[in-house]
């Protein structure tokens, strides 16, 4: 099973290591400890934990089939005649979309905006990292 420190961790879910202590602590996250004394989180645990916080950043999951919305901050909006390119910063991701310049202006997208970057694609390509997060997730059995 993967065992993840809490800097690990805290790196997976874009958080601080002061978080996921204070979450450890609260009891919201069951933590260990390794051979060395540091404080390990079971990756079956982390994997549970976030799905359970998961939630809907703009309460319209049920009214749509596209399940990835992440909300964020429009950070960069490029026009031209006919389309546009806009930049989002959802915690760690950067997201680009290019729609039409109507859309954006009918939007009212502008710097500094929030937005919610709705994602159904018919391909999702997943790599497992050849160096998990940290040094990092430790195998054990």
């Amino acid at each position: 099973m993967a065992l993840f420190r809490m800097g690990e961790a805290a790196e997976l879910l874009g958080v601080s290591v002061d978080t996921m202590r204070r979450w450890v602590d609260a009891g919201r996250l069951t933590a260990g400890r390794d051979e060395q004394g540091h404080r390990v989180v079971d990756g079956v645990d982390l994997a549970a934990f976030v799905r359970a916080q998961a939630d809907d950043p703009d309460g319209r999951a049920e009214e749509s089939s596209a399940r990835n919305r992440l909300r964020g901050i429009v950070t960069a909006v490029v026009k031209d005649a006919v389309m546009a390119q806009v930049d989002i910063q959802a915690g760690p991701f950067r997201l680009v979309s290019l729609m039409s310049r109507e859309a954006v202006d009918h939007l009212g997208l502008e710097v500094g905006s929030v937005a919610v970057a709705v994602i159904k694609s018919t391909t999702v390509v997943v790599e497992k990292s050849a160096v998990p997060a940290g040094s990092r997730g430790r195998a054990n059995s």
